[in-house]
């Protein structure tokens, strides 16, 4: 398994607008703490991919996304066996780092259930889809198993 090596510099912070009588002759001292994340390995033949909707398709929100997978198996979230893992969908967004787990945010669903599919509500416009396969703690494997980018337009509702 390949072993990342992130380095962590912790960093001493002074209250702001507090006068001290004497300044400190130095700077504080820094401590760096090394973290070692292993990367799931996947197979080479895995293959991350939308089922729906497809690169440049017209559709209106809510939008339905299915996801296809091969080579690999979907598990829960927590669930470590090999040549596994769970979606993540990349909404708007570039990919995260690769080498730290994936951020739960708008820009990034976690399906660590297992989900297949999804309904998402997008605003009408252009929006840029990906998916990306995270270990059992949600880091993307080693390579990473990750879908094209698509981009779709949601069209205004009809009135």
């Amino acid at each position: 398994m390949k072993k990342l090596l992130l380095l962590s510099t912790l960093v001493a912070l002074t209250a702001c607008g507090q006068k001290s009588a004497e300044a400190p002759a130095e700077a504080p001292p820094v401590a760096e703490e090394a973290v070692m994340i292993e990367r799931t390995p996947s197979p080479e033949n895995a293959t991350l991919y939308f089922v729906a909707p497809m690169d440049g398709d017209n559709v209106t929100s809510p939008v339905t996304v299915n996801f296809g997978l091969d080579g690999m198996a979907v598990v829960k979230a927590g669930v470590d066996e090999m040549h596994s893992g769970h979606h993540h969908l990349v909404v708007d967004a570039d990919l995260p780092p690769l080498d730290m787990p994936i951020p739960a945010t708008e820009n990034y669903i976690h399906f660590g259930d297992a989900s297949t599919s999804t309904t998402i509500e997008l605003t009408p416009g252009e929006h840029t889809l990906q998916l990306l396969l995270g270990d059992y703690r949600h880091v993307p494997h080693d390579p990473p198993v990750l879908s094209e980018i698509i981009t779709i337009t949601v069209l205004e509702p009809a009135e």
